[in-house]
């Protein structure tokens, strides 16, 4: 709600946001679509840590797809790797397949692949709509001319969509050196614990919006 309040466009729902996020419960998927008005897309990931996912874990995530349409989610955001850190296509174009007609964004597991060239165009071969990435680096800001030359390649066959680390004070220099078109922020590296901040998380949603309108 405070990220709305400050200016999101939409929010990426997951539960335990400190093992790098997994799939919301239905009692928060369905409050949160409640309380909002913006596009909400929900975290497809069963468990924490690496993203190498067995069988039975694979067919937990068709379910939760199927289980968030119903709650009026309005996309996904998900990724699967495998044993050689590459891009798991075919499965994961099976779950792109499974959550049309939304949308998917291919998360971060994209940072963790050997190859980021090779690997931006096996998840455009999987269907997805939008990449997360922040360049193979901690932090997008670390690896701008990275994440530009992706934007580049990419053209419009998908978004490249920098993430991690950016805030008001650098979205212009993100901007301007990446060319990409959308950004994500969860703003921990401005914002101390923000689910107990929400009034210095919208202000700096607010901000961060504000700075990025300014770039025109």
């Amino acid at each position: 709600m405070a990220a709305e309040r400050g200016g999101a466009h939409r929010i990426e729902l997951c539960s335990n946001a400190r093992d790098g996020g997994t799939t919301p419960s239905v009692e928060l998927m369905r409050a949160t679509r409640a309380r909002l008005q913006i596009k909400i897309f929900a975290m497809i990931r069963p468990r924490g840590g690496n993203f190498a996912y067995r069988a039975d874990e694979f067919e937990t995530m068709e379910r939760q797809i199927e289980t968030a349409k119903t709650l009026g989610m309005e996309g996904f955001v998900l990724g699967l790797v495998d044993a050689q850190r590459q891009v798991d296509v075919e499965r994961t174009r099976h779950l792109v397949e499974a959550a049309r007609p939304l949308p998917v964004t291919y998360h971060r597991a994209f940072d963790e692949c050997v190859d980021l060239q090779k690997s931006l165009e096996d998840v455009i071969e999987t269907g997805a709509e939008r990449l997360l990435t922040s360049g193979g680096r901690p932090t997008a800001i670390e690896a701008l001319e990275t994440i530009s030359d992706l934007v580049q390649l990419a053209g419009t066959r998908i978004i490249v969509m920098p993430g991690s680390g950016i805030h008001a004070g650098n979205i212009r220099e993100t901007v301007e050196i990446t060319h990409a078109k959308e950004f994500h922020a969860g703003l921990s590296s401005v914002v101390v614990r923000p689910a107990e901040n929400l009034g210095a998380f919208e202000d700096s949603v607010r901000k961060l919006a504000n700075a990025l309108a300014a770039c025109g």
